[in-house]
């Protein structure tokens, strides 16, 4: 009897082993681990098997007790860390609470089994195996009061060691339900670090900046913001915050300080005065190379009321990457319908630009668009009107001004349409004449250098002016000598033609447009075609093709603008003349807060016209795509 019991107790050690060794592998969560504790549990089954058999054949022999039990004494698996009660008793705040959260969610998607190939092995395998005592002292240095994640790692990192050492000396192999692991890749050489200017092609990809403000520069003062978007820019790019960069609390516009709103003034100011709405620093804020782009354009429309289906070959011609910051846009013999033109131009102009100051002067228009945002540093637009043909009833020829001051530099744009005729050259200079004599501009606007401004020449009172218009200037050669050289195929070298161009002449003479200049022509004559083809006139006059719409420019200061593009337009073809225009660079300098500003006024009822076309229109484009993809029939062009 005394031998049964003892066998029993055996039994159900081995029992309580087993259900130890089970409880160590659902702990585990090991194929290696169970692997090795099904050896152990066969042993202890085997070991069971011989113990009640000895006993059996000892109890049916004799009868004699078995007092030797050190054959019996069984392996112990390995015993757990002992617990740290200092730390699992603590209190946590909030935040660590929050942090162990996020921490044992990493955690198990780093221990998933179920994910096979991810790159979560390679993490979990470069934890395993990297340095284990630096990454226990950083955990517990970065947040000492999280004794239970601290724990977890560590016993986690222990038993994958023991699991290491059994494994390399037993050679188990791991079952087939195992993750493959990948092996932790490092890169070949160092990232390269990114550019602290905002405008950097990473920085731009990663926030996604619009390119519209591109030329707005970094500030190095910045605010400190946890309410700000989490999109903005990091103020300050170094190794360690690419990554940072994506989730950054940092403004891109300069911090006002509660002092200077106290004691800023925006009506009185001077050209070194500190926060001047329009001093060197807010220049500097958008124009940090002071310099804008300016789009202008010249058309005769011959008075028709049909308009291109489309503008955007004429305004956004399709070989510039980057629109302009200022659009002027002169046309002759304009359109009856004026609204319906200027709703086109901000129709095809988009929501970026405003239209900033619109004028006519009979069938002569003159419209300024701008962008939206640079509105507040314009200031208030004077306009004034010539008109050379005082019997016409209908204002056909003469000129049509405007001038303003943006920041510090003031600006005057003509558009002018001068006597017609192929020798009528004196009359065309005396137009040119009356026009510098009767503009009176500016008015209240005070001249940037009154110094050099001449009381007889509305040019001399501008740092920048613009001419542009239906000047009427012809090719002094007869319709054959002009059509033999047009067979040449003449590409750019339009030299054999300019040769006779009176107006070059003229301005050579000094008899008109003192002091201005104009950009090398490489385009074909514009003036004059058949309507909707490229056929220069076939009726019974047969005119002569020629230059007569142009675009010339003085600058007070000398290389103040500079040409990017002179070029017509030849996809527009619903008049006999083509529309030419032309992209100019020009200098902006800081200016005085002592003049009267436009304060953000713009055409608002244009504007939103102008948006609702748009939509209207795309939505038109994606219905008939739609149509298109859902029809049976297939149609080939």
């Amino acid at each position: 009897m005394p031998m049964r019991m003892e066998v029993q107790n055996i039994s159900e050690l081995s029992s309580q082993r087993v259900s130890i060794s089970d409880d160590q592998e659902i702990a585990g969560n090991s194929d290696l681990e169970q692997s090795k504790y099904e050896e152990i549990r066969e042993w202890i089954e085997k070991q069971a098997q011989k113990g009640s058999g000895s006993n059996k054949a000892l109890e049916e022999g004799n009868g004699t007790e078995i007092t030797n039990q050190k054959d019996y004494v069984l392996p112990k698996p390995p015993a757990k860390p002992k617990l740290r009660p200092h730390k699992l008793e603590r209190a946590f705040s909030l935040d660590e609470k929050s942090w162990q959260r996020r921490f044992k969610t990493s955690q198990g998607s780093l221990t998933d089994l179920h994910e096979s190939g991810s790159s979560s092995g390679s993490l979990q395998e470069a934890a395993v195996t990297g340095d284990r005592p630096a990454l226990g002292s950083d955990l517990n240095h970065e947040h000492p009061s999280s004794g239970q994640n601290h724990f977890a790692l560590e016993s986690s990192l222990l038993t994958a060691s023991r699991i290491d050492m059994t494994s390399a000396s037993k050679k188990v192999k791991p079952s087939s339900k195992s993750k493959p692991r990948l092996a932790h890749v490092k890169p070949s050489q160092p990232l390269p670090q990114l550019e602290f200017n905002v405008t950097s092609r990473a920085l731009r990809t990663s926030n996604k900046i619009d390119p519209d403000y591109m030329d707005y520069k970094q500030r190095q003062i910045l605010r400190h913001s946890s309410s700000l978007s989490d999109t903005r820019l990091l103020g300050t790019v170094c190794d360690h915050c690419s990554n940072d960069s994506l989730r950054s609390t940092y403004s891109l516009l300069t911090p006002i300080r509660s002092k200077d709103v106290r004691n800023r003034s925006y009506l009185e100011g001077s050209l070194l005065a500190s926060g001047a709405l329009l001093g060197a620093e807010e220049l500097d804020r958008y124009f940090p190379d002071r310099r804008m782009g300016i789009f202008i354009a010249t058309w005769n429309m011959q008075g028709r009321k049909e308009l291109p289906e489309s503008l955007d070959d004429f305004l956004l011609p399709p070989d510039d990457d980057f629109a302009q910051d200022i659009y002027i846009i002169g046309i002759q013999e304009g359109s009856p319908d004026r609204r319906e033109w200027e709703v086109r131009l901000q129709e095809t102009l988009g929501p970026h630009y405003v239209l900033l100051h619109s004028s006519a002067h009979g069938v002569l228009y003159l419209s300024i668009f701008i962008r939206r945002d640079l509105i507040w540093f314009c200031s208030d637009v004077e306009s004034s009107t010539v008109t050379t043909r005082i019997v016409s009833q209908i204002k056909t020829k003469g000129a049509l001004a405007v001038s303003l001051t943006f920041f510090g530099t003031s600006f005057l744009f003509i558009t002018s349409h001068f006597t017609s005729g192929d020798g009528k050259v004196n009359e065309r200079i005396q137009d040119y004449k009356k026009i510098v004599e009767g503009l009176a501009l500016p008015r209240s606007v005070p001249d940037t250098n009154p110094f050099r401004s001449d009381p007889l020449d509305v040019t001399t009172r501008f740092d920048e002016v613009f001419w542009f218009g239906d000047f009427n200037f012809r090719l002094n050669k007869d319709r054959n000598g002009v059509n033999s050289i047009l067979q040449h195929n003449l590409v750019k070298d339009m030299s054999q033609l300019l040769q006779y161009d009176q107006l070059i002449k003229v301005m050579n003479g000094g008899s008109i447009f003192k002091g201005f200049q104009e950009a090398t022509i490489e385009f074909l004559p514009t003036y004059k075609f058949d309507i909707g083809c490229d056929q220069y006139d076939t009726t019974s006059k047969q005119r002569t093709p020629s230059y007569t719409d142009r675009i010339v420019y003085k600058s007070r200061q000398k290389g103040d603008i500079k040409v990017l593009k002179y070029a017509s337009c030849p996809l527009v073809k619903t008049s006999d003349h083509r529309p030419v225009f032309g992209l100019f660079e020009v200098r902006i300098r800081p200016g005085r807060d002592n003049i009267p500003l436009a304060a953000g006024l713009f055409d608002r009822e244009l504007y939103l016209l102008g948006i609702k076309r748009r939509i209207s229109r795309e939505l038109q484009k994606r219905q008939v795509i739609k149509n298109q993809k859902s029809s049976a029939v297939c149609a080939i062009s």
